[in-house]
């Protein structure tokens, strides 16, 4: 955007609930509202730091994931498990990454069905370079006071372990 809104449009929305006789329901829909547009705006950041590196942050995301990992590899049916994202999404993103020289595929060594996703060395440095600009340019100052980044931590975590996203511990 290049001018902010005069007024918060998700405030208005707020109000338009409760004159319509939705008061119950108008400050939940305000605030998933307002957590979806935060990710926009959180997501346009990113997406801006990682253009130069020719990354979305899917692939970013796939990078990074074999990058902790001990070997720099994984079977493509656990990446897709621990990236929560369907295995098409998974194959696409490797895809594009292999394409790019970034990772590879290999037979799995046991499992003849598996196939294992490799980070290349190229891979390997574009991972660290792309991560090394996302905590320089937004996640050192993410626009959150560092008090409510602990309120959210707690709060979406509570969330998604209620919502099935993973067992509690």
């Amino acid at each position: 955007m290049d001018q902010p809104l005069p007024r918060d449009p998700i405030a208005e929305a707020q109000r338009n609930w409760q004159r319509r006789g939705w008061e119950q329901q108008a400050a939940p829909m305000a605030a998933v509202t307002a957590i979806m547009r935060t990710q926009q705006l959180l997501m346009l950041r990113i997406e801006g730091v990682l253009r130069p590196f020719a990354l979305t942050f899917a692939r970013y995301e796939l990078l990074t994931l074999l990058a902790f990992t001990r070997r720099g590899e994984l079977p493509m049916s656990r990446a897709s498990s621990l990236l929560q994202v369907h295995p098409t999404s998974v194959t696409n993103a490797v895809d594009r990454l292999q394409a790019a020289g970034l990772v590879d595929r290999a037979p799995h060594p046991m499992d003849r069905r598996t196939t294992l996703v490799r980070l290349t060395p190229d891979g390997r440095d574009l991972a660290r370079r792309a991560t090394d600009a996302l905590n320089r340019d937004v996640f050192s100052d993410t626009g959150f006071e560092a008090d409510d980044v602990e309120h959210l931590i707690r709060i979406l975590a509570r969330f998604r372990q209620q919502a099935g996203d993973f067992a509690a511990e």
